[in-house]
C-alpha cells in the first residue's frame, strides 16, 4: 500500500523527492497512511474540490480489498 501511494503521489507532484509516506497499523488491522508533499504540491494532491484525494483513497481501498484490510489516507502538512 505504501509503495503504491508513494508512486502515485510522485507522478502527480512537481517535486517528487519531497513525497513522504508513513504507514501505521492499528490494532483492528486498519492501515493508516500519512502523505506529506512539498508545500507547493498540496493543491495538486488534493485536486479540485478534493477529487484527486478521493481518487487516491479509492485506489488504495480497492488495493486493500485484496488483503481484506481497511486503509485510511491522511494528507498531512
Amino acid at each position: 500500500m505504501r509503495d503504491l501511494l508513494e508512486e502515485l503521489a510522485r507522478l502527480l507532484v512537481q517535486e517528487p523527492d519531497a513525497v513522504q509516506v508513513e504507514q501505521f497499523d492499528d490494532d483492528d488491522g486498519t492501515i493508516v497512511l500519512e502523505l506529506a508533499v512539498g508545500s507547493e504540491d498540496y493543491g495538486r494532491i488534493i485536486g479540485n474540490r478534493g477529487r484527486t484525494a478521493n481518487a487516491l483513497r479509492t485506489v488504495l481501498k480497492a488495493a486493500a480489498v485484496k488483503d481484506k484490510r481497511r486503509v485510511v489516507l491522511d494528507i498531512v502538512d
